[in-house]
């Protein structure tokens, strides 16, 4: 393996899993990383990634592959972060050098994969310009710009892009403002309405939780 040749490495981790722990408690949520790990771990070989490891509720991913890590990353978020009553799943991605060091990875590339995964929203696939440029082959998937974007530690802004299906809706899921999980409002344990907005909930104790204070939670919709 070539330390020097281009890589990409992929962050994903648990839209708010703060706010998830302390709504249901440490054990729920220990569960629920445990389930986005292993979800995680069965796509890896289709898309020629690897684990390199596990940081609280995130993933750090490696793969060789530009447009697999882009695919692997919209997978990720379709189908494991649409989960009902799963978290919402965040990505960030870079690709370039990087050295290996017993079983890690480290260097520039790294640490940007993991400051652009800082800034994506609840099912978000973030990339740099340099693993757009590298996955541009990809047909079915476009790269909408998300700006130019300052970070802690690096010199120049970096170009930042939102990868979705092509021709997909952008489109909000509905998320309990409690414990941010996905909630299906059909599926909803209850409902409630402030200032005119409607609001799905997973739990009643996310509900009563919501009604004691709206006003901590309405603005986290």
């Amino acid at each position: 393996m070539d330390e020097q040749s281009a890589h990409t490495f992929l962050f994903a981790d648990l839209a708010g899993f703060t706010a998830l722990t302390e709504a249901h408690g440490d054990e729920q949520a220990a569960d629920l990383a445990a389930e986005f790990f292993a979800c995680v771990r069965e796509l890896l070989p289709q898309y020629g990634a690897e684990e390199i490891k596990t940081l609280g509720d995130a993933m750090m991913l490696r793969s060789e592959r530009p447009g697999a890590a882009v695919e692997l990353g919209l997978r990720i978020v379709g189908e494991v972060g649409k989960r009902q009553h799963f978290p919402v799943v965040r990505i960030g991605m870079h690709s370039g050098p990087a050295t290996a060091r017993g079983g890690d990875w480290f260097g520039a590339t790294v640490n940007l994969a993991a400051r652009v995964s800082g800034i994506a929203g609840g099912g978000e696939v973030l990339v740099t310009g340099a693993t757009r440029n590298g996955a541009a082959g990809l047909s079915d998937i476009e790269f909408r710009h998300h700006g130019e974007q300052r970070f802690r530690n690096v010199n120049e802004p970096v170009e930042v892009y939102r990868a979705v299906q092509r021709g997909a809706e952008t489109e909000d899921l509905r998320i309990d403002p409690v414990c941010r999980m996905a909630v299906d409002p059909g599926q909803a344990v209850g409902s409630l309405i402030f200032e005119g907005v409607e609001y799905h909930f997973c739990s009643l104790e996310c509900v009563r939780a919501f009604s004691e204070s709206p006003e901590d939670y309405a603005t986290l919709r």
